[in-house]
């Protein structure tokens, strides 16, 4: 950094929120929070009762990492959005479920001026992420009951997160209500409510959505839709069959269910024509809005 350390570090300033089993106010050193003489790692306020589990995590890392397409896609657009839409020059980002921090690396790559803050409900992916990314700072809290101050954040990306939480709505309503005036939220889901199956019960899935029903969830909060789009459409067919095929194992054990699925994800995760498929759809979609795909995708900005 060069001069004003204070004003140049979008952190800087940032009003970090007391956790219930702390006395003091936490202060970002930049490696770490001292909390009452002590550095500590990660900030845990609480932590969501269902949804996702540390397992789940471990589970989906595992079968796709971090090179899966459609995982690497979604990122891919979620940067491109931020970056067409956020217009601070030095913007705080929160990450909501930012796991083992992959999204967080890309955002930094793309936007290094930008005040980076990842969090999620559960605890030991953040435990590994500390470790490996020890400058930026952490939280473990439930979205539903967000403890970030009022119009905090410029900027929020929710890839892969509403479908875990039972109170969407209320959740919605926590990303609105910490953006400034002007703020961006890029948010993800899993399309087709009726493609509901036995992958979306292992991976604890409230529900699947259509891009209207995102949008409806999300303008009454408040927002304005921005940009609305599918993610998959080339590759939907494959998709919608395996989705169906899936529902003939509904009796299977979660053992069994969970050796298949991750089979399959398996399978697909190396596929260079998926690869090559997916960025020919994002090169497209200046242009193109799709009618169907794999996953919901919005941009949105809280009103000035």
């Amino acid at each position: 950094m060069s001069g004003d350390s204070t004003r140049d570090d979008p952190l800087a300033t940032f009003p970090w929120p007391r956790p219930s089993d702390q006395s003091h106010v936490p202060a970002w050193t930049g490696r770490g929070f001292e909390v009452a003489g002590d550095l500590v790692p990660i900030l845990h306020y609480h932590r969501a009762s269902s949804g996702w589990t540390d397992e789940l995590t471990t589970f989906h890392e595992h079968a796709a990492g971090a090179n899966h397409p459609i995982d690497r896609a979604s990122r891919r657009q979620a940067v491109e959005r931020l970056g067409a839409h956020v217009s601070v020059v030095r913007p705080v980002i929160l990450e909501v479920g930012c796991s083992s921090g992959f999204m967080l690396r890309e955002i930094r790559e793309k936007m290094p001026s930008a005040g980076l803050i990842g969090a999620d409900a559960v605890g030991d992916p953040l435990e590994n992420l500390a470790k490996e990314m020890s400058d930026i700072p952490l939280l473990q809290f439930d979205l539903t009951r967000c403890p970030l101050p009022t119009a905090s954040v410029d900027a929020v990306v929710a890839l892969n997160v509403l479908e875990h939480i039972d109170d969407d709505r209320r959740a919605a309503g926590e990303i609105y209500r910490i953006l400034k005036p002007g703020g961006i939220a890029v948010i993800e889901v899993p399309a087709g409510p009726g493609l509901f199956d036995g992958y979306d019960r292992l991976l604890m899935h409230y529900r699947r959505y259509s891009l209207g029903g995102l949008v409806r969830l999300l303008e009454p909060v408040g927002f304005d839709v921005l940009e609305r789009s599918h993610l998959g459409f080339f590759v939907y067919p494959p998709f919608w069959l395996t989705k169906r095929w899936n529902r003939h194992f509904v009796s299977d054990s979660a053992v069994r269910r969970e050796r298949r699925i991750e089979g399959q994800i398996r399978r697909t995760g190396g596929s260079r024509l998926l690869d090559a498929l997916l960025r020919l759809e994002g090169s497209l979609s200046r242009w193109v809005s799709y009618p169907l795909n794999i996953h919901c995708t919005v941009a949105c900005r809280k009103p000035t």
